[in-house]
């Protein structure tokens, strides 16, 4: 099974719909990375502020962090080899990667709203 793992900028929250503006690419990647998960793929998300650990135990990040700078972030790792820095992954790369198309990464939560009406 793949692994992919995201090496985000520090920032707030990883969803977008924090402060004072939503950031719809977070919101796109949030969506990708939840229907990954539903597809069984190993595919983790490490924030800066967050997880801080999770940059410091892995090597190849110091290393990128310590040659490039944290404005190389995010930056994008499957089966441990670098494979995207500066920007996050198009939903077309994830599907590369893991093998699941690019319909159900791109797949848009359904919800059921129900209403209980009395008269």
């Amino acid at each position: 099974m793949k692994t992919i793992q995201i090496f985000e900028p520090a920032m707030c929250c990883s969803t977008g719909v924090c402060g004072p503006s939503v950031d719809s690419e977070l919101i796109r990647v949030t969506g990708a990375v939840r229907n990954l998960r539903k597809k069984d793929v190993n595919i983790s998300r490490f924030n800066l502020t967050g997880d801080p650990g999770a940059f410091a135990t892995n090597q190849t990040i110091r290393d990128l962090l310590d040659s490039e700078g944290v404005n190389v972030l995010p930056v994008t790792i499957a089966d441990g080899t670098i494979v995207k820095k500066g920007t996050y992954p198009t939903n077309q790369e994830l599907a590369d990667w893991s093998g699941v198309s690019i319909d159900e990464i791109s797949k848009k939560p359904q919800f059921q709203i129900k209403l209980n009406v009395s008269k």
